[in-house]
């Protein structure tokens, strides 16, 4: 069951209390124009609405009988419908579904850094799965539940609804998110998505999955980081694999084996950084660090480097790509670091 069908139980429950609550204020006003205290205005309503059947506080008056009987009737009716909105909302699973979604939506809104993954198909799944494998916080966006039904370990924070919808977004936390990946069922909605969080977050890193050549260059004119085909790199994977097995599978371990110590990972370098301005022959990077510098680049939009000459000056905003175990990178992240 969609979770907006849980959200409008809720307000119907809320939309009851509230009928209730005017019966009683109209009850609790009517007596003390009638001549009784607060207390016993209040009292005399309670029980009446109730149906308990006590006797009244005071004798009633002729106008005191009608107004009685007629709050008998708009109050037991009230109570009635309150019965009914409740029993079903916590028979059919309502209520804790909206608690449950209540808590999501407070643990979404505590994160900072996390990556959003729009789309839980295919493509979606094996990103989701891979990043929380790695440790990283992930929001899954679907507006089918049943996807969302089937999520695996470590993937617990997830938002039903449609992406294209900005408030979907937000409600994932892309105002913190750290980027965000589009891989919904068409190009289309693809297109939409990208635009949409480019306008939200003009600096957010977006990877959009495009099923086609000419869908790839629509989605970079609309803002994407980048715009991946994952159908030609699985067939440039197979024919690297078909002409460079140990090459492919090198580069394949050291991406993707959570059981390996190594990894291939970028660091870029701060303003602020002890880096800055000095050569990688004075920075020593191997040596201080146990990271082997496989490639630099210079800035945003630049080439890469491979192999960076010792007499290179590492400029403020570059990015080193090294090999090395978790600690060594670290330790060079420590350094890129402010």
């Amino acid at each position: 069951m969609r979770f907006a069908e849980h959200v409008e139980s809720v307000r119907r429950i809320e939309r009851a209390l509230l009928a209730l609550a005017v019966v009683t204020i109209f009850g609790t006003v009517g007596y003390l124009l009638l001549g009784f205290t607060l207390l016993e205005a209040l009292y005399q309503t309670v029980t009446t609405v109730a149906t308990v059947g006590f006797r009244e506080v005071r004798p009633l008056s002729a106008a005191g009988q009608v107004f009685t009987m007629v709050l008998i009737v708009l109050g037991v009716g009230t109570v009635l419908y309150n019965l009914g909105v409740i029993l079903e909302a916590v028979t059919e699973g309502h209520l804790r579904v909206y608690l449950e979604r209540q808590r999501m939506d407070k643990h979404i809104a505590a994160l900072n850094g996390h990556v959003i993954i729009c789309g839980f198909g295919r493509v979606g799944r094996a990103a989701a799965e891979f990043l929380a494998a790695s440790g990283h916080p992930v929001v899954v966006v679907d507006s089918d539940a049943g996807r969302l039904e089937q999520l695996g370990h470590g993937l617990m924070h997830h938002v039903c609804g449609d992406v294209t919808d900005d408030a979907v977004l937000r409600d994932a936390g892309i105002e913190r998110a750290r980027a965000l990946i589009a891989a919904l069922d068409t190009d289309t909605d693809t297109v939409y998505v990208t635009l949409s969080a480019r306008a939200i977050r003009p600096e957010l890193v977006i990877i959009s999955r495009a099923r086609t050549a000419e869908a790839k260059a629509k989605m970079l004119l609309a803002g994407a980081s980048r715009a991946i085909n994952p159908q030609r790199i699985g067939g440039r994977r197979m024919a690297a694999f078909a002409l460079q097995p140990d090459v492919a599978e090198f580069l394949d371990v050291v991406m993707h084996d959570e059981d390996l110590d190594f990894r291939i990972q970028q660091v870029r370098v701060d303003d602020g950084s002890r880096l800055v301005g000095h050569s990688l022959s004075e920075l020593r990077v191997e040596e201080s660090t146990g990271a082997l510098l496989l490639a630099v680049r210079r800035g945003a939009g630049q080439p890469f480097e491979p192999h960076p000459p010792s007499t290179m000056v590492v400029p403020p905003g570059a990015v080193l790509i090294a090999l090395g175990t978790p600690a060594e990178l670290d330790e060079l992240a420590r350094l890129g670091s402010r």
